[in-house]
């Protein structure tokens, strides 16, 4: 278990079986020198899954998959000089999605530092604000004492990586030669070692100090719930929460497609999938009492719209720290969990209030209206293969949805189902950065599926470099409409520059981009083709499904449809 051969050997190997103790088992490991210690280490580990990664940002977004997946902190080691901050936009991303993330950038000791050293920048802070703890670990010394101390920083890291919010952790560890596992003598402490040493450390995560709701009432008014972005760890308690709330209440459920509420239908009758087009019509009568946020904010800007013109208390539910206000209004922020709001109350039999009566009839009527319109669409709108998939994929199926236009449409159109879809996000920093690699980390040893424009798989197609380790497998619905169609519903779709700047048509061959890389690649010709081949999805092996859309033409649509779909009275 441990590697008495030198004192780096030993000092990582008493670094791995601590992380392990904590219930960490899954370590992204890019290649580098000056990591070598760190890399023998956990390869070398039998419970530790060690996957080696050539691109650090591309690995970078892999763990955060994992560590998305999984909810257990996942490591990432690298070498020293730039490789570290390759990890960054990644970093942010984890940061501000409250993700598990424990960085180990190697480093040169500080004689080798500020002297023009090759591979040698300064790595302390590197990731500055972007961590919920960062520290220089000791140079390695095969003492007791020492490795003590190394024992108890990595507990410290385990924990500080997930409390008071999941984040991330950066660790950098100064090495000196030798960094192959070259035999040394390492003085008595080979026999000195305690066989206990491991003993007291617990993977039982450490305790949340949340703040649990006390003497507010928000019964007898009309009110709603909004179901924001959320990637619970047990969705269906998650879900399951929400409803006791809303039928205690009998407030309807306004749930934001990348919340898995609306994968989880039957549990909630007063769901509301559709309010981005409800809302698109003036509605004097569903303006609420009491505004109850879960989470994150949904992505639709007409929602936020709504919400901001509203003169009314938003009590925002979540366990972590942060402004979950970005409009800046009469805000009441309850650090805990819905979970724990709801406890073990049971769920009420009551009819619907009136107010949510209204709601529900406008769902149905606005739903039938969107839901008729998109089963007689023929052309290659992009808007109905989020649609075919809320209803098309496996059950329990993880689904990535990357930004723009993507999580857009499945706000717009993602039915609400049984299936217990499980679906993930980048909306921490809301960039492209990493789209395929994190699409590939939460569909290691599983079967999942990525929604992308062709813009944001393009952004990370080293990612793909990854084929050789993958276990598990991912197919890739690719929305190709030669460039970045979020910017054509965007006033700047008027400028004359737009194709050019904002736009940025790219001319790859995705048929040929696969080829490269010894995927599989599938142009859909038609919709009945689509669904039968996300029907049944394959276990092994990562495949594209290209869809050819008009950017224009969707764009156009778009702007011609919302607003119908949502023209409907309450009788």
């Amino acid at each position: 278990m441990i590697d008495f051969r030198n004192v780096n050997t030993l000092w990582a190997s008493v670094l791995v079986e601590t992380l392990h103790c904590c219930g960490v088992n899954t370590a992204v490991v890019c290649p580098g020198s000056r990591s070598t210690p760190l890399t023998i280490a956990f390869a070398n580990h039998p419970q530790m899954i060690a996957i080696p990664i050539l691109d650090e940002r591309s690995a970078s977004f892999f763990a955060l998959g994992r560590a998305k997946k999984t909810g257990v902190p996942t490591v990432l080691v690298c070498t020293s000089g730039t490789a570290g901050a390759n990890f960054y936009p990644a970093v942010i991303e984890a940061q501000q999605s409250g993700v598990s993330l424990i960085i180990l950038t190697a480093d040169r000791p500080p004689e080798l530092r500020n002297c023009h050293a090759g591979q040698t920048i300064d790595q302390i802070k590197l990731y500055g604000n972007f961590t919920n703890w960062q520290c220089e670990l000791a140079i390695p010394e095969a003492s007791l004492s020492m490795v003590c101390y190394l024992r108890q920083t990595i507990v410290q890291a385990w924990q500080q990586s997930l409390l008071p919010i999941p984040g991330v952790v950066h660790l950098n560890l100064p090495l000196r030669e030798p960094l192959a596992p070259i035999k040394q003598s390492l003085s008595s402490i080979e026999t000195e070692f305690p066989g206990d040493f491991f003993d007291a450390i617990t993977s039982n995560p450490p305790a949340s100090n949340a703040i649990a709701l006390s003497g507010n009432s928000w019964g007898g008014k009309s009110g709603i719930i909004v179901a924001g972005l959320a990637q619970p760890q047990d969705p269906q308690a998650y879900c399951q929460a929400i409803a006791t709330l809303a039928q205690q209440l009998s407030f309807p459920v306004l749930a934001e497609a990348l919340s898995p509420v609306r994968n989880y239908a039957q549990l909630n009758p007063y769901l509301i999938s559709t309010y981005d087009s409800i809302l698109r019509q003036p509605r004097a009568q569903l303006i609420p009492e009491v505004v109850i946020q879960v989470g994150e904010l949904p992505t639709s800007k007409q929602l936020r719209n709504w919400l901001q013109d509203l003169d009314v208390t938003r009590w925002v539910i979540d366990a972590r720290i942060d402004n979950f206000d970005p409009l800046h209004g009469k805000t009441i922020h309850l650090h805990t969990s819905v979970e724990q709001l709801t406890g073990n109350r049971e769920i009420s039999n009551n009819l619907p209030s009136f107010y949510c009566k209204q709601w529900l009839e406008l769902e149905a009527a606005t739903r039938a209206s969107i839901d008729h319109t998109l089963k007689s669409l023929t052309q290659m709108y992009e808007g109905k293969a989020a649609w075919l998939i809320s209803q098309t994929l496996p059950s329990d199926t993880p689904i990535f949805l990357a930004n723009s236009m993507s999580v857009r449409n499945a706000e717009y159109f993602w039915q609400p189902n049984q299936k217990k879809l499980v679906p993930y996000f980048n909306r921490g920093a809301n960039g492209i950065d990493g789209t395929l690699s994190t699409a590939l980390g939460i569909a290691y040893q599983d079967t999942g599926v990525l929604l992308t424009g062709d813009l944001a798989l393009l952004h990370d197609t080293n990612g793909f470099l990854i084929k050789q380790k993958f276990q598990g497998h991912l197919t890739i619905i690719l929305i190709n409409n030669n460039g970045g169609g979020i910017f054509e519903i965007l006033p700047i779709a008027d400028s004359s520059s737009f194709e050019e700047y904002f736009a940025t048509p790219q001319t790859v061959n995705i048929a040929k981009l696969c080829a490269a890389y010894g995927l599989e690649h599938i142009k859909i010709d038609d919709w009945q083709q689509f669904t039968n081949l996300i029907a049944n999805l394959p276990k092994t092996g990562i495949r594209v499904l290209e869809l050819i859309c008009d950017r224009h033409a969707d764009a156009a649509w778009l702007k011609r449809n919302l607003p119908l779909f949502g023209n409907h009275s309450i009788e």
